[in-house]
């Protein structure tokens, strides 16, 4: 039972650091018609210069393994940008105190949070057709993100930041 009790809260826990992503996209294009890409020109992710770096690397990456590959006669540019917000932490512990007497009850509880806010990351992915100059993929991903992490820690974030993005890429009909 302690097993299975450990095992409960472990998953519990790994699922609350995973990103989570909306998609959208134009129904009326034909996405097998992309293979090249390219940064859009003014890219400016909001990000500071080593985390956009480590953002692109993991872009790169993800697209070459999905058979794009990176040029300046690209079909789409991809364009990332970043917001960050603070949410306050949802652990709580309650304290409750309570009575009751000849059908009468009475009762008093309060939550103190576990824990300080934390930080997370929006990123919107934006692919844009070059020759129309118009949007017709996005993605929105939200993820945990520590300030404080190590370098490869902040890279293997983006890694799955940006492979929860392209999970919807291409978008199935």
């Amino acid at each position: 039972m302690k097993i299975f009790k450990t095992l409960l809260i472990c998953l519990v826990l790994a699922s609350c650091n995973a990103p989570s992503a909306v998609y959208d996209y134009d129904r009326k294009v034909n996405f097998s018609q992309y293979s090249t890409y390219s940064l859009f020109p003014d890219f400016r992710s909001g990000l500071s210069q080593l985390d956009e770096g480590r953002l692109i690397e993991s872009l790169d990456s993800a697209l070459k393994s999905k058979g794009f590959s990176r040029g300046d006669d690209a079909g789409i540019y991809v364009n990332v940008y970043s917001e960050e917000f603070i949410q306050n932490s949802g652990n709580r512990v309650g304290v409750g105190i309570g009575g009751s007497g000849r059908n009468v009850g009475v009762g008093v509880s309060g939550g103190f949070p576990l824990g300080g806010p934390d930080t997370y990351l929006r990123l919107t992915f934006d692919f844009i057709d070059v020759e129309d100059d118009s949007l017709i993929w996005q993605a929105v991903v939200e993820s945990r993100f520590d300030k404080n992490a190590s370098p490869e820690e902040r890279s293997a974030v983006f890694d799955k930041i940006v492979k929860k993005a392209l999970e919807g890429y291409p978008p199935k009909k």
